[in-house]
């Protein structure tokens, strides 16, 4: 693993757990809007990931000729993308609502709070976690560092 590759992977996992708070906050925002721009409610969005990969062709060579070398060492996270969730939006009885229909139901947004808050927390344990390994990868350079003097 080269000099920076810990502060790259701790990088790529900030980044993606800031967009998936990004999301969560949005979830959270739209928790009550009945009506978007297509004239449905929102529906919940989920952000997926997976382990990422380098694409250089020594990444390549090392994995398949030396299955011992860079065998535990990883490459990150990535987004694979936002996805929205496909279960069914919750029925609410209020007729006075402007978008309820002709029984008096309005459908609201598949958001359920607690849920959200839950994994508001998860990607911000996650956020943490991916900052105190960048600081203890800098802490160690700094260390390495002052070895040379």
């Amino acid at each position: 693993m080269s000099l920076f590759g810990s502060i790259n992977i701790s990088s790529s996992g900030l980044t993606a757990e800031r967009l998936r708070m990004d999301i969560i906050s949005k979830n959270i925002a739209n928790a009550n809007t009945t009506r978007t721009a297509n004239g449905t409610p929102y529906r919940r969005q989920v952000v997926t990931f997976k382990a990422a990969e380098t694409g250089s062709f020594k990444s390549h060579l090392s994995k398949h000729m030396n299955k011992n070398e860079n065998d535990n060492i990883g490459n990150g996270v990535e987004v694979t993308g936002i996805k929205e969730d496909e279960s069914s939006f919750k029925r609410i009885y209020d007729p006075g609502h402007p978008d309820a229909d002709k029984n008096g139901y309005v459908l609201m947004p598949n958001v359920n709070i607690v849920t959200e808050m839950i994994n508001m927390i998860s990607a911000t344990r996650a956020y943490e976690a991916n900052v105190t390994a960048l600081n203890s990868s800098k802490s160690m350079m700094m260390k390495a560092l002052e070895i040379g003097r």
